[in-house]
């Protein structure tokens, strides 16, 4: 199951799943995009299903599980991609477009988790990955960023990261987290049309993540190569972190 999985890097680690042998649950809140990536995988040999949902809906979320569940029987993995940002400075920030964030960034995620959890935790198996961002781990001073509803629920989300995985270590499930640098996506577009050469420069590598770039760590923590990594965030960032 990808959450977010129609477009952008959700697409991106749901093509890395398919190549590994996975067979896909795409979830996406707007039908017009997810239908046309589900054909798409379908015309490449993948079997693949969809499911409208918004995370932030407990019932959308329980019924995205009975779907995938219906259709192949269990639920292996889940990557936890959806995600959307507000930017307003903090002392501005609407506590609507707030509590939006949170709503989908972290309660959902969490609603994922909890339901497809009872199901992984019925086979004792399965592997929860969390897509965070390094945004959750440390300040922000790019121009144009302020985003700190997102910035407080991807601290949130590796937070839950650690605690899931250390609950259910025991039940044979193991919950990691991804935390990406700057990729080109919707969510950045605006920001990067300012703070481009800013964030590159900050990069010891220079730049910024391209296409591809998630898939392997995806792949890694989802299957029997990670096995004995769980409670982890692995930084994919060309390095911004480190300095």
């Amino acid at each position: 199951m990808v959450t977010g999985g129609s477009r952008g890097l959700g697409q991106e680690m749901a093509e890395g799943l398919a190549e590994a042998g996975a067979s896909l649950m795409l979830l996406a809140r707007r039908e017009q995009w997810l239908t046309p990536t589900v054909e798409a995988f379908r015309s490449h040999g993948v079997s693949c299903e969809g499911t409208v949902c918004d995370v932030s809906n407990p019932e959308d979320v329980q019924r995205a599980v009975d779907n995938t569940i219906n259709a192949y029987g269990q639920i292996d993995i889940l990557v936890n991609n959806a995600g959307i940002t507000w930017g307003a400075p903090a002392e501005n920030m609407p506590l609507d477009r707030w509590k939006s964030v949170i709503d989908v960034d972290l309660t959902g995620a969490f609603l994922f988790c909890q339901a497809a959890g009872r199901e992984m935790l019925k086979r004792k198996s399965g592997s929860i990955v969390n897509v965070a961002s390094i945004a959750g781990m440390i300040g922000g001073m790019e121009d144009g960023q302020h985003i700190s509803g997102y910035v407080a629920a991807k601290g949130g989300l590796i937070a839950l990261t650690r605690e899931l995985a250390a609950k259910w270590a025991p039940h044979g499930i193991r919950v990691n987290a991804i935390a990406p640098g700057y990729f080109p996506s919707r969510m950045t577009e605006k920001m990067l049309e300012v703070a481009r050469a800013q964030v590159e420069r900050h990069a010891p590598m220079g730049r910024l993540g391209r296409e591809g770039e998630l898939k392997g760590i995806c792949v890694l923590l989802a299957s029997a190569a990670g096995g004995y990594m769980t409670g982890t965030t692995v930084v994919v960032d060309g390095g911004t972190t480190c300095v």
